[in-house]
């Protein structure tokens, strides 16, 4: 069957914020004007749990009024086919927006009007670099009190760091916002009303002062300069072209659709960030941003494909997006409810067809595809065949994991995955009765199978099963998903933070393996040399041996302990990272030596050497942001500075104070109870991981007296 649709006329884009910026307030939109749905839901008319949006349809999200897992939904706007996933906002659930990123060719940026550049809106941003999505601004909320355009703008050239090309200006803020001034088509869209369905008027540049007056003087200003910003845009965006510059500058004169290519050819190649405005809730410039989407936004593979790898993950070429090529496709996202299970999939070459088995190149084993399905949201559409640039769910794929390589057997490939963050937060997960014991595992092991951010393990000392995750939140969602979706209740014990242990300088040692007792014995010598790595080094091994003093068979042995054992340090049993280990000397036997014998002695060596360094705890440290009212400033920063924290800015946004700062996370368990109460409930905070750190020397017995606990 041939392709319906052109691939030119494909759009994957993710709506990509920070916490309450109106990522799903705009998708809920962008549904309505493209006819998708016929209703719309606010999100905070949700948390009754009677009504839901397209997009946070889980029973957590509605009780929350936050999204928790980014959804996808399919519709289509003036001829073109836009694939849309909308992603969540808060820190804990940055897999999500991570691994939408990996598979989208373009992200809508949603930015609250007031607050402007926010600590989420940061690390999605650095996401979107490191997978060089091309990305297009959106200013909302500009009807909100103190929301300031020109403090957004500001904020994404100098926080963010992008070219940014204006292509609206707002007309108006707060209660007098009635529009946008368009700088590329040269017109001003004013509307009637704040209905869904309410019409504008579209006015030329130069007619728009006679129709508005604003009573503030800096939305005056946009409008007063008008003609300005319109020169200044076309000059930058014409920049990408020199004949068209040249014409520009020289006559005055341009093109409009060699400008509208300009724009094109700039955001796709990440040169230019295109920025629109408007108010979602209130109804006005969607369906300008749509149209940005569809002139700016690259199609699948226009910005290249995706990168093929070997087993070590380094690249050797590139997968181009095209339909006569071997079928190649990545998963990126698998759920686990009672009905069993979805593995979503973005396909970058090839046709899958409905009954097709492929080979999962990552694990080694073939999937018969029995259905496919596109999905919009909570419901399902069943389609005979996906081609390149598609996104669809394989239902029941039985091997299939988050970042798994899907490819035709005849020719397999392995494509670049994602990179998951390691969990800094663990809790204890107990059945709520004996009987559940065997229920709770099997529904741990699909929550952890389908969120790669979560980790399951086993304490040795205690017996307990223990989850790991990247926040409170994160945890607590997840053992409630467990009861909504999966029917099987758990206890949730005290969260647990995840230290870190590193080598305190640098050590040299010998340790001796002998054992003998009757026939043959063991025997091995190593002498290594221990030091302290950058950080974010890893363990870096190194075989420093010369003249055979340890047999090359039984290299792999050393290198193998020294990693094993870094697994288990020696102050508390937490892992060991980022040290060089040197196997400079050693001693064999030529009946008695074995790889056993080498084995035994590198692990004894590295636990004694560890020891000898004077080793260090290190904590995770948060990067911490308060937004509240002035008043409350003062006790906030008292706060952080009890907690062990520090300080590093503090300043206004719009109407309201803000203070970040860095504080261990050890410090920071129930902080919402405290700021609700120091705040009379009008402060809000976000927390994401940013670094490792020592912990001093005088707090390590307290901390781990504490853990034990």
């Amino acid at each position: 069957m041939a392709r319906k649709k052109l691939l030119e006329l494909y759009r994957n884009i993710g709506i990509i914020a920070h916490i309450d910026a109106g990522k799903t307030t705009t998708t809920e939109r962008i549904l309505y004007y493209t006819g998708k749905k016929h209703q719309i839901v606010d999100v905070h008319d949700t948390k009754d749990g009677k009504g839901s949006t397209t997009t946070d349809y889980l029973e957590q999200e509605r009780k929350r009024g936050i999204t928790i897992q980014s959804a996808a939904v399919s519709t289509e706007w003036k001829g073109y086919q836009i694939n849309l996933i909308d992603t969540p906002g808060h820190v804990d659930f940055t897999i999500e927006v991570n691994r939408s990123l990996r598979v989208l060719d373009g992200a809508v940026v949603v930015f609250d009007g007031v607050a402007g550049v926010e600590p989420q809106t940061e690390t999605n941003w650095r996401l979107a670099d490191q997978y060089n999505v091309p990305r297009v601004c959106y200013v909302n909320k500009m009807d909100r009190t103190g929301a300031n355009f020109e403090h957004c703008v500001k904020g994404i050239r100098e926080r963010l760091g992008a070219s940014v090309l204006l292509c609206q200006v707002p007309l108006g803020s707060h209660d007098e916002f009635v529009g946008m001034a368009d700088l590329v088509a040269g017109v001003g869209y004013l509307w009637k009303g704040d209905d869904k369905d309410s019409p504008w008027d579209t006015v030329p540049l130069n007619e728009i002062a006679s129709r508005v007056k604003f009573t503030t003087a800096a939305d005056q200003a946009w409008v007063d300069n008008l003609e300005k910003l319109r020169q200044e845009t076309l000059e930058y965006a014409l920049a990408m072209d020199d004949a068209a510059f040249n014409r520009l500058i020289e006559t005055g004169e341009f093109d409009p659709e060699t400008l509208k290519a300009c724009i094109r050819k700039g955001c796709v190649s990440g040169k230019l960030v295109p920025v629109f405005c408007g108010s979602s809730y209130r109804n006005k410039g969607v369906q300008q941003l749509l149209d940005g989407v569809i002139d700016y936004m690259p199609y699948p593979g226009e910005n290249g494909g995706i990168a093929l790898v070997d087993e070590d993950g380094h690249v050797t070429g590139e997968q181009g997006v095209i339909d006569d090529a071997p079928a190649r496709a990545l998963a990126f996202k698998v759920i686990n409810d009672q009905f069993g299970t979805l593995t979503f999939c973005r396909v970058y070459s090839g046709v899958i067809k409905k009954g097709d088995t492929l080979q999962n190149v990552t694990r080694g084993k073939k999937e018969r595809i029995g259905r496919i399905v596109e999905v919009q949201a909570n419901a399902t559409k069943e389609i005979d065949e996906v081609r390149a640039g598609d996104i669809c769910a394989f239902v029941s794929l039985k091997e299939t994991e988050t970042g798994d390589s899907l490819s035709d057997p005849a020719h397999p490939a392995l494509l670049e995955r994602m990179r998951f963050p390691d969990p800094v937060i663990s809790v204890s997960v107990e059945p709520k009765t004996r009987n559940d014991i065997d229920k709770m595992s099997s529904a741990l092991y699909k929550m952890v199978k389908a969120d790669p951010s979560l980790r399951l393990e086993m304490d040795k000392e205690t017996g307990q099963t223990v989850l790991k995750g990247m926040g409170e939140l994160h945890l607590e969602v997840t053992i409630d998903r467990m009861r909504t979706e999966l029917g099987v209740d758990a206890n949730m014990g005290k969260p647990k933070v995840s230290f870190r242990e590193a080598f305190g300088r640098k050590v040299e040692h010998t340790y001796t393996h002998k054992k003998q007792s009757g026939g043959s014995g063991q025997f091995a010598e190593v002498t290594m040399v221990f030091e302290p790595g950058e950080t974010g080094s890893g363990v870096v091994f190194s075989d420093e041996i010369v003249g055979g003093r340890v047999p090359r068979e039984y290299i792999p042995a050393v290198e193998h302990a020294v990693n094993v054992e870094s697994r288990e340090g020696q102050i508390a049993g937490y892992e060991v990272v980022d040290f060089k280990a040197r196997l400079i000397d050693g001693k064999f036997h030529d009946v008695d030596s074995s790889a056993l014998a080498f084995e035994i002695a590198t692990r004894q060596c590295f636990r004694e050497a560890q020891k000898l360094s004077k080793p260090k705890l290190l904590e995770p440290v948060m990067r911490l942001e308060v937004v509240t009212e002035a008043d409350y400033l003062g006790d906030v920063i008292g706060d952080i500075n009890r907690r062990r924290g520090t300080v590093s800015d503090q300043g206004q946004k719009g109407a309201q104070a803000f203070v970040q700062g860095f504080v261990p996370l050890a410090e920071m368990f129930g902080y919402i109870n405290f700021l609700r109460s120091a705040t009379r409930g009008r402060g809000t905070f976000t927390m994401e991981f940013d670094h490792y750190e020592e912990v001093p020397a005088n707090m390590v017995d307290a901390l781990m007296e504490k853990e034990a606990k």
